[in-house]
């Protein structure tokens, strides 16, 4: 079994199992294997009753006390029995498993797994997995791979095609040169892929896990670095003069720059104006206002006679770009036409913006991945703005040059990153910090709190939305999943529906709806149409809506903090006092830690450091932190050491071979190819 073939080799999956597989984007061998497991369930040691606490899962070993009790409740069949420990008791309930009444005995020593929750004041346990104690013990310790699902695939028969492959594949001949996994302590990869998958105890998982993160750490940086060498000395194509329309915009603008805005704009207006070709990447915090100031760059292409684009990840944030450019030239009565050019475009909008495009009659061209489409023709691009370029790759830039003399390229994020790892990760670019927040911005008010305290946030949301603001809601996950006790978007919008009065017009959101159906949710959430709004972490990019005083986020422990500041981003945009609760579903010491982090502050570098600071070696159980940055395992965050390792093996490889094409480095030549297929993001090499 090869790694390009089919997933319809495997024996046992059919057409309509390969559908769901294709939902998961695996189609291929290569990718079921490079789909790792989202988090491991651990079987640990079983405590006593005296020592549960709502909100863990955990093994408990006790004795069951007084009857076992079997009654149905409309079509459902309910067993209960119970666990004392003195004064402590843990009630256990299965449903539609009548059978368990004969099979456990009352008196009888158990090992009882599961989630522990409340119910009528009283410790429950529902649905636990049941094991003799000699049973359980051969469990010990072991890790079992949990893996994201779609409707309809169980974890059950993921687990068991991942055993299937593992056992039948053909192996991959290594790759990178022995010198190096001896120097930086890397396993052989096969082994890596079988232990990530399969690991016998946490040892094995953090070695597995070192290689894989390190490996795709080496390819984005060989990517960046080799695109580096190619493009550092470039010329500017595009002389450009200082123009008065800028200076006049920032004149008129209702309220001033902050300092750190004048210095980077004095830094991106230098770089446009100069002999050299721009590449800078502006990181600024959520709220920063780097926004206007890249259009006041694209006014600048625009007065010297040229052509701007600005390109988003989402058509949602490509619109509301589209809006406010098209509102500030308005204002300041430019004459420059601005287009909007998306996927939801028909194809007669398409054909007459193509148009305006390539006869350059439009000079600002706001858009998503549409603007790099092969029907697209510039007549004289100069400048690209990528919003959230993280989620783009270093080869969806490249193609711009590619329509035309290459432009000056400026990318623009709001996830905090400590500068140290942001010049590895970004090291094609020069970067521009903007690390002050405008003045007229009302301080968020942040808490931390768990379940317990949902009744009380519901009551505050009824009182905001009353007072005529919007909330949002995060949930983890769009649909229920099997083996996962967390929220999903779509029983919670049906429950808050319940909750909330009427007239409170609850919406829901997630990425796998098409774009235009996203699209009409945020704009009618925009027009205040939908007061609550229940969505994943699809909205956590760019969107504007400065009426939305209330971020909740459900199971807040399953994100990671740069991914939780994002969030909290979505509010604080307008007059109002703003409100972000972290709803806590674990009861852990060290998520509690991490938390609190965000509850003091409100700065994303600050937090951004704090976790790095916070986190060990190996500590990556159940958490993305940057999964923004599209790594398949490796995160920026928690494996930081490794991205400062991998950086140093892409600078030697390349200070040998700056093409790759010694013997040595053939077979890492093609993976990086291969990866780079894969990710569209390695230039032709």
């Amino acid at each position: 079994m090869k790694e390009r073939d089919s997933i319809r080799s495997i024996k046992g999956i059919g057409e309509k199992t390969q559908a769901l597989f294709g939902k998961l984007g695996i189609e291929t061998i290569g990718d079921l294997l490079r789909y790792y497991p989202r988090d491991y369930d651990e079987y640990k040691t079983p405590v006593a009753v005296t020592e549960i606490k709502e909100g863990e899962k955990c093994a408990v070993f006790g004795r069951i006390s007084g009857r076992i009790g079997l009654h149905s409740t409309g079509r459902k069949s309910v067993v209960t029995a119970g666990i004392r420990e003195g004064e402590c008791f843990l009630q256990l309930t299965w449903y539609n498993m009548p059978f368990l009444r004969n099979t456990l005995q009352a008196g009888g020593m158990y090992v009882f797994r599961g989630t522990v929750g409340k119910k009528q004041g009283r410790l429950n346990m529902e649905q636990p997995e049941i094991f003799g104690r000699e049973d359980y013990q051969k469990m010990l310790n072991t890790l079992y791979p949990i893996y994201g699902l779609t409707k309809g695939l169980t974890n059950k028969l993921m687990v068991k095609t991942m055993h299937q492959v593992l056992e039948s594949r053909e192996l991959v001949q290594e790759y990178l040169p022995e010198e190096y996994r001896t120097h930086y302590g890397l396993s052989e990869y096969n082994y890596a892929v079988s232990h990530i998958h399969f690991p016998k105890n946490r040892e094995d998982l953090v070695i597995g896990h070192k290689r894989l993160v390190f490996d795709e750490f080496l390819f984005f940086l060989l990517s960046v670095k080799m695109m580096k060498e190619k493009s550092q000395d470039a010329v500017n194509e595009f002389p450009m003069k200082l123009v008065w329309e800028t200076e006049n915009l920032i004149e008129s603008l209702p309220y001033t720059l902050t300092n750190a805005q004048k210095r980077v704009w004095n830094e991106i207006e230098a770089n446009m104006t100069s002999k050299s070709l721009m590449s800078r990447l502006v990181q600024g915090d959520v709220g920063s206002g780097k926004t206007i100031i890249a259009f006041l760059a694209m006014t600048l292409a625009a007065a010297n006679g040229y052509q701007a684009a600005i390109m988003a990840p989402t058509e949602v944030l490509a619109k509301q770009h589209f809006d406010g450019l098209f509102g500030l030239l308005k204002e300041q009565g430019l004459p420059y036409e601005v287009v909007l050019l998306t996927g939801s475009n028909t194809a007669k909008e398409k054909r007459e913006r193509y148009e305006k495009i390539a006869s350059g009659e439009a000079k600002l061209i706001v858009g998503t991945h549409a603007l790099i489409q092969e029907k697209v023709e510039y007549q004289n691009l100069a400048l690209v703005i990528t919003d959230e370029q993280h989620r783009f790759g270093v080869k969806q830039r490249e193609m711009f040059s590619q329509k035309g003399g290459r432009p000056h390229v400026l990318v623009m994020s709001a996830t905090p990153i400590p500068r140290t790892l942001a010049i590895i990760l970004y090291g094609d670019l020069d970067i521009s910090i903007m690390d002050e927040l405008p003045a007229r911005r009302l301080p968020i008010k942040n808490c931390v709190v768990d379940t317990s305290y949902r009744p009380a946030a519901y009551r505050f949301i009824k009182k905001q939305v009353a007072e005529g603001r919007q909330v949002y809601v995060i949930c983890p996950m769009v649909e229920e999943s099997e083996g996962l006790d967390a929220e999903n978007v779509t029983d919670y919008s049906k429950r808050l529906e319940k909750e909330l009065p009427n007239t409170v017009k609850v919406g829901c959101l997630h990425g796998r709806m098409k774009p235009r159906q996203k699209n009409e949710i945020m704009e009618a959430y925009a027009k205040n149409e939908i007061q609550v709004l229940v969505s994943t972490t699809v909205i956590e990019v760019g969107v504007n809506v400065p009426n939305a005083t209330v971020m909740m986020v459900e199971n807040a422990e399953r994100f990671g903090l740069a991914q939780l500041h994002q969030l909290r981003g979505r509010v604080g945009r307008g007059e109002h006092q703003s409100y972000c609760i972290f709803i806590q579903g674990s009861q852990e010491e060290e998520t509690k830690k991490r938390l609190e982090i965000l509850e003091k502050s409100n700065d994303g570098f600050q937090i951004a450091g704090e976790d790095l600071r916070l986190r060990g070696p190996g500590d990556f159980f159940g958490i993305r932190q940057s999964g923004d940055m599209e790594f398949r395992i490796a995160d920026i965050f928690q494996d930081a050491e490794i991205l400062k390792q991998a950086a140093e093996a892409a600078a030697s490889i390349l200070a040998l071979d700056p093409d790759l094409s010694l013997k040595q480095h053939q077979r890492l030549k093609e993976q990086l190819l291969s990866y780079g297929k894969e990710r569209l993001e390695t230039p032709g090499i």
